[in-house]
Order: C-alpha cells, then structure tokens, then sequence
C-alpha cells in the first residue's frame, strides 16, 4: 500500500497540474521562453539606434530609470496573473470584466506583431540563402538588375580609363568631342594621352548603392509606384513559408516542443551579438567608433522624447503588454515561485 501510495505522488508531482493545457517541463524552458519573447532581431538594430539618437551613453540613465518604474514591475504583473489564472489573456481578464476589452487588444496587438515580424524573417531566410555564393550579389554593380545609378559604375568606368556618360555606358576619351571633354572634365594632355582626374560624374546626385538597388530591385522586385501591385516575388513567398514551417513545427506539441526550441532561439540573438562585436572589434578606426558611439550627451536628458523613447524601448524590449507574457506565465504550475 505505501508503495502504491509513494508511486502515484511522484507520477503525480512530475505530471502536468493542467492536464487540458500542459505545464513547462521544467523552469527552464520558461525563463528561457520569456528571454526569448523579449530578446529578438529588434534588440540588433532599434536599441543601438536609439542609443546613437538619444545621446549616446546618456540614453542608459532614462533607460534604466524606465526599467525599473515601468518595465519590470509591469513583466512581474503580468507573469503573475498569467500563472494565477492558468489561462491566455481573453480568459484571464475575465476576472476583471470592465477590463476585457484589454485582452482584445493584446490579442489583436500580438497577431499584428508576430505576422509583420515574420515578414522580417522572410527577408532575412532570403539573405541567408543569398549568402551561399562565393560572391555576394550586393557588392558590385555587375548584376542584371543594377541600373545606371549604381554607385560603383562611375567608379569602374573611371578605374578602366574610360569616361562614364549619362547614358550608364563607358566610352573612350578620344571618341568624345572637345565640348564634351570639357563638360565631363577630362584633360586632354597630348595626342591620345588625357587626365581623368578630374572626372565628372553626370549623376551623381542619383547614386545609390548596390546594397539598396539589391533590396529594392532584386530581393523585394519593389513597383515604380504605390498604385501597381505588381506580381507575387515567388522567392519571398517561398521563404514566407519556410517561417511559418518553422512555427508550425515549433509549436506543433504546445509548450511541450516549444519549451525545447528555445534552448536555441533564446541563446542564438547573444552568439550573433557576440560575433558582431568581435568583428566590429577587428575593423580599423574601432576605438574612435565606440567612443563616439557610448560617449554620452547629457544635454539631450532634456529633451521629453529621450525618455519617451526609453519608456517605448522599455516595453518593446520586454514585450509587455501584448498579452505573451500572460500566455507564456499560465503554462507554469500553480505554486511556482515566478519572482526568484
């Protein structure tokens, strides 16, 4: 009978409390879940950003000055009453009915956030497949969907000897007439010799770089304006389903194959940080770059959009507010301690 007893309470403590919903495996995967919800590709390039914008170094004092009086707090809130309740955010703002229409709006604000956001990881599968050449197609203006505009070809033309027109070709100096010499600045020293030091380049107020003509021509195929739709880029949509693959089968079994997945995703945004800075740490002139960078600006603390960008950084960064800190905190069993 002891025997029979001690059996059943051990099935019964590693089992799930929530049969109908399931529990994390362990405490684990939820802190990780949780970094994971707030750490992202947003922390790479909106954080530094805003940083450079805001006064450098001085942005950390409203930064953290908003994480703890906003941020923190807000993320205990919500973990709190996600595992209190054991349920997603609709039905946990049932206990507060005048309140509901919150839960709709963290509903709608989340499909919102995660359907653009995988358009963001459709752009970024397709670079990554891009970038299995032994070129990459956005350093030079050699491709079939560079234009004349293209930064590098004045350049190109000028390194052969040879004189760039408006017309995106190269031609010889010596089949320019004397006006034409003169209008693209090259100086004709003697028979067949010419300088083209002081070349001019016809449109260089159009230039742009290979990188952009790559996104906007190549990868998004962009129309000449808002009013044609143009067709379906078959490559975009193709890495749009390989993302939403990736979900499906991360969330194939619940809490129970996404608790596993994290492991990695929440782990890969700091090796990528860890790489970028190794690599920005090897690139010449790297101390003069961070110390323009974190040097800070305190004269900007007076500006009110400082801290109205730290307190949206704030809850952007912790994703409060969007109802997944609720989803996330009702798997956890009912007596975890959610504070430590």
């Amino acid at each position: 009978m002891g025997k029979s007893f001690n059996s059943c309470t051990t099935l019964a403590f590693k089992g799930d409390e929530n049969e109908a919903r399931g529990n994390w495996g362990n405490k684990a995967d939820f802190i990780l879940s949780c970094l994971g919800y707030a750490v992202g590709l947003g922390n790479v390039w909106r954080f530094p950003y805003l940083t450079y914008e805001n006064g450098g170094g001085a942005f950390l004092i409203p930064y953290f000055i908003m994480l703890a009086l906003a941020g923190l707090p807000l993320f205990f809130l919500e973990v709190s009453f996600g595992q209190y309740c054991s349920e997603g955010p609709i039905k946990a703002w049932r206990a507060l009915p005048m309140m509901r229409g919150v839960a709709f709006g963290m509903l709608v604000t989340c499909a919102v956030v995660s359907i653009s956001y995988n358009i963001v990881i459709t752009y970024c599968i397709r670079y990554l497949v891009a970038s299995f050449t032994t070129k990459l197609p956005w350093t030079d203006c050699d491709n079939e969907w560079n234009t004349k505009y293209c930064s590098l070809k004045f350049g190109d033309c000028k390194d052969a000897g040879l004189v760039f027109l408006e017309n995106g070709t190269c031609v010889e100096p010596d089949t320019l007439t004397y006006q034409e010499l003169n209008y693209f600045g090259v100086e004709q020293l003697d028979a067949g010799n010419y300088s083209l030091e002081n070349l001019r380049d016809p449109l260089a107020q159009y230039r742009v770089r290979p990188s952009e003509e790559y996104w906007t021509l190549e990868v998004r195929k962009e129309a000449s304006s808002i009013g044609e739709t143009g067709s379906i880029v078959w490559e975009l949509a193709l890495c749009l389903l390989v993302a939403w693959l990736i979900i499906f089968f991360c969330l194939i079994k619940g809490v129970k194959s996404s608790g596993k997945v994290v492991y990695l995703t929440a782990t890969f945004p700091y090796v990528v940080l860890v790489i970028l800075l190794i690599l920005g740490l090897t690139l010449p002139g790297h101390q003069k770059g961070i110390k323009f960078f974190v040097t800070p600006r305190l004269e900007k603390l007076s500006e009110p959009q400082v801290w109205l960008d730290a307190a949206v950084q704030i809850f952007y960064s912790l994703s409060a507010a969007w109802g997944g800190l609720i989803t996330l905190a009702s798997y956890n069993r009912f007596h975890n301690n959610c504070y430590l």
